[in-house]
């Protein structure tokens, strides 16, 4: 199989993270989201022009939500809770991510360099920052769940992303926060990214 990702998506590191836990292999291609042309090349790949892409034999898979997915129905169900309203609960919470939080989308943008911009904490935006506050508060601890799963990759990038913006929980949800900090698939993650920048 062949996962192909993009710089600086954070959608592509929460579907390598997905193969991370379950241990499947995957080859990797990284297309520079910055480099003129980029969209010729990703086409060649993806339908949507859009990163990450699953390729499959002839099969293609292009969203993260039906990548993570399908990583979970090949692995046996390793993504998600045993219980049935816990998966249905932990599919609630990544649909969530996946169509929300637009205002921390577009004022606190991704990136792996230092932020020297104070955030311009809006009433829209800490709306959302009171929302995922909420959400981090549920985790069992370590993770969301008894064992590491999807919910913990798509939300991990969220919390790396609101730390860079020295936004820091405390209580029961500064405690997931720090778990997913720590967690060494996405200090991995994070190290996958800044070479994806250099290929």
């Amino acid at each position: 199989m062949k996962l192909v990702v993009g710089t600086d998506s954070t959608w592509s590191l929460r579907a390598w993270m997905c193969f991370q836990i379950t241990g499947i292999d995957i080859n990797v291609k990284v297309i520079d989201l910055i480099e003129e042309g980029y969209k010729t090349e990703l086409l060649k790949y993806s339908p949507t022009g859009l990163v990450p892409a699953l390729i499959n034999d002839s099969c293609v898979i292009h969203d993260s939500l039906a990548i993570a997915e399908y990583v979970n129905e090949i692995s046996k169900g390793q993504l998600y809770p045993v219980d049935t309203e816990q998966r249905a609960v932990a599919r609630s919470l990544c649909a969530e991510l996946h169509t929300g939080f637009f205002q921390l989308r577009n004022n606190c943008p991704f990136t792996l360099d230092k932020v020297t911009t104070p955030l311009n904490s809006d009433e829209k935006i800490m709306l959302e920052i009171s929302r995922v506050e909420a959400i981090f508060s549920q985790a069992k601890l370590p993770f969301m769940y008894d064992s590491a799963g999807v919910v913990d990759t798509f939300y991990a990038v969220l919390a790396f992303r609101l730390n860079t913006y020295g936004i820091k929980f405390e209580g029961s949800a500064g405690r997931y926060q720090e778990s997913l900090l720590s967690w060494d698939i996405l200090e991995n993650a994070i190290i996958q990214a800044m070479s994806w920048r250099n290929k």
